[in-house]
């Protein structure tokens, strides 16, 4: 019977991916009733097409037509417009920030979650692909079963309450072909949209134009320095490179070169060959935990969201930790974050201050 199951608030964004977690959760007895987080016009000043454009929401009203379900609409632009700015922030650092695990974090399951408490629901859910299991007594985020596609990644500070209630239906399925075609046979009109892009504020101006209107600072231009101190070009803004960065050096080099350091205090960008882009460890800070260590504190380190993780050795301390890699590691930024896992098994993960 419809609904036998509980009733469950999921966040519907106009895509393909919470389209099909809605329609597998209806015909699986859940009574669905969807929630499209509108985060304002900060995206279209920059000319974005990605995250709630007009178009995003016309396809989440049509989708839930389609599917006979609810749809609750809640602005979030103040809350949007402040994740943008701490962004465009970290860059005048010298940093190279992730907005979409804030944003995660603070705006879409914060929201969702604050939501289905208000309304009274038992569930809620998203179209990320990953999956909730119990580890420690505890729910916790794991990897999804199409590893090519798999976004635990950006769901690591997520807090326990999120992951008590949270559902996650594309997490077994083998990969995006299976969801489009489930979208196909369901005929729902966004079956063939594209995905939309990583950093969903950057328009069409590119970083450049959101750091010139957020953050000016951070393209103060200054010297590209290689290994010995020698000045062998110039740059239009420190703000625009990041550890491990290869494009936009200049040539002449006859060999290709790799950002080293970004030093904001002289906007001094150091470069040098990718052997020194390599580290044998990290520091990370204000880290989030989903269940205790493994006993030999041995862990699969991921810094990037493309899921490829290393050995590593942790050790827990103050708000953060240390690892310790098995293999020297390239582009240990700080400002992004590092995330560990147990096997297949979220374990925690926190916010890179020093590559060691």
């Amino acid at each position: 019977m419809a609904g036998s199951r509980g009733r469950v608030l999921v966040g519907m964004s106009g895509g393909v991916d919470s389209s099909v977690a809605a329609a597998l959760l209806r015909d699986q007895g859940w009574e669905v009733t969807g929630l499209f987080i509108c985060l304002g016009t900060a995206a279209d000043a920059n000319g974005a097409s990605g995250c709630c454009s007009p178009q995003d929401a016309a396809d989440a009203r049509r989708v839930a037509g389609l599917l006979g379900v609810d749809l609750f609409v809640l602005q979030a632009a103040a809350d949007f417009t402040r994740l943008i700015d701490r962004f465009a922030a970290e860059y005048a650092l010298g940093r190279t920030p992730n907005p979409c695990i804030g944003c995660n974090r603070d705006i879409k399951f914060a929201r969702l979650l604050a939501q289905a408490r208000a309304l009274g629901f038992d569930a809620i859910a998203t179209g990320h692909y990953a999956r909730v299991v119990e580890r420690d007594g505890q729910p916790a985020i794991a990897r999804a079963r199409a590893t090519g596609k798999d976004q635990s990644y950006v769901l690591f500070e997520l807090p326990v309450e999120v992951r008590r209630r949270l559902l996650l239906p594309l997490g077994e399925l083998p990969g995006k072909g299976a969801v489009r075609e489930l979208a196909r046979g369901l005929g729902l009109p966004v079956h063939d949209k594209p995905d939309s892009q990583e950093i969903c504020f950057v328009g069409e101006e590119g970083y450049a134009g959101l750091l010139a209107e957020r953050a000016p600072a951070a393209l103060t231009p200054g010297p590209i320095v290689d290994e010995a101190g020698r000045e062998v070009g110039r740059h239009q803004g420190y703000g625009l490179y990041t550890i491990g960065q290869r494009r936009g050096l200049g040539g002449g080099s006859g060999a290709p070169r790799y950002v080293t350091d970004v030093e904001p205090a002289t906007a001094t960008v150091r470069v040098g060959p990718r052997p020194a882009t390599l580290r044998g460890g990290l520091r990370a800070g204000r880290a989030s935990w989903q269940g205790g260590l493994p006993p030999d504190h041995r862990v699969a380190l991921q810094l990037r969201s493309s899921p490829v993780a290393a050995p590593a050795t942790v050790t827990p301390g103050g708000d953060g930790f240390t690892a310790r890699f098995d293999e020297p590691l390239a582009a240990v930024a700080p400002g992004q974050a590092a995330v560990l896992y147990d096997g297949e098994v979220l374990v925690g993960g926190g916010w890179i201050e020093e590559a060691l």
